[in-house]
């Protein structure tokens, strides 16, 4: 199942990167692409959106599930 997460705080690819990083290494999460012009990620998996949200917030961003 795929879910769109809102992401503040990104602006370039590495941003992208250390989101992405962080969701892939969550169990549960299959696959992660984050996007910093739209401000969000498309996050494949059954993790919850309280542990995506965690995970996006430990790598320094903010999360709006």
């Amino acid at each position: 199942m795929a879910k769109q997460i809102t992401v503040e705080g990104m602006s370039c690819g590495g941003c992208e990167e250390n989101v992405e990083n962080a969701l892939r290494d969550l169990p549960g999460v299959t696959d992660a692409e984050a996007d910093n012009e739209r401000d969000s990620v498309t996050v494949e998996g059954e993790a919850s959106d309280e542990d995506i949200a965690a995970a996006v917030e430990d790598a320094g961003y903010t999360a709006k599930v």
